[in-house]
């Protein structure tokens, strides 16, 4: 049950005309300011409204009325109305933007598809507003407007909020995780970069010898001495 009244300054037109409330009982079952309430009836306020009866709705009863009349001091109590109002249907499609604001949707839209490749169309309208020719007409620079087009943060426009866009590029990672098995060039472990390295190849015993260097200096004075040998003869 609401704390108010239906119609609460045409229910205050009705009390003022019709009972002896004071003011500030009226004021307090209408939820609205004395001073107004004093203003409607002085009949600077509230001019061509027609007074509702609350006793017709089952907002108020007599009874009720007639309390207040006795005791300046006593507050009216709302009752159950007997209006019953249909829930209010929650409207599907794209989300309305301001007439000011729709020149700057395709900014917008070439924003988000520039820094936000992950969002589908869909989620793009349900930020931006717009629709799947629009977002394709940007994406593929066919808009009758591309040349000149600028990206724009949508929130910096004020066509959605940072809580929602947040949200959507969540939502889209989620739908579109990033493929984990490629994780870029990375440093190779300490442990292979200090590991000693095995030589290539094995010598063998007779290639040893050649390196052993007394062997070395054994062949090199040979040949020494059988240079001389030949320049003496």
């Amino acid at each position: 049950m609401s704390n108010a009244p239906l119609m609460p300054k045409a229910t205050a037109v009705w009390l003022v005309d019709n009972t002896a409330l004071t003011f500030d009982q009226v004021a307090d079952f209408t939820k609205m300011h004395p001073l107004e309430v004093r203003a409607i009836a002085d009949g600077d306020a509230a001019q061509g409204i027609k007074g509702m009866d609350p006793i017709s709705t089952g907002q108020l009863s007599r009874d009720e009325i007639e309390k207040g009349e006795k005791d300046p001091n006593y507050r009216l109590k709302l009752g159950e109305s007997k209006v019953t109002l249909p829930p209010q249907a929650k409207k599907k499609g794209p989300r309305y933007t301001p007439v000011s604001r729709r020149h700057e949707r395709p900014s917008a839209i070439l924003w988000l598809v520039r820094n936000h490749s992950e969002l589908k169309d869909a989620q793009i309208m349900r930020l931006v507003g717009t629709t799947k020719t629009t977002i394709a007409s940007v994406r593929d620079r066919t808009h009758w407007n591309a040349s000149t087009l600028t990206p724009m943060d949508p929130v910096t426009l004020g066509l959605c909020s940072q809580i929602e866009l947040d949200f959507e590029v969540q939502r889209a990672a989620k739908e579109k995780p990033i493929d984990a098995a490629y994780g870029g060039a990375t440093l190779l472990p300490a442990s292979e970069t200090t590991a000693r390295k095995e030589p290539e190849f094995e010598p063998s015993e007779k290639q040893r010898d050649d390196l052993n260097v007394d062997a070395v200096f054994a062949k090199l004075k040979g040949i020494g001495g059988g240079k001389k040998q030949d320049d003496a003869d």
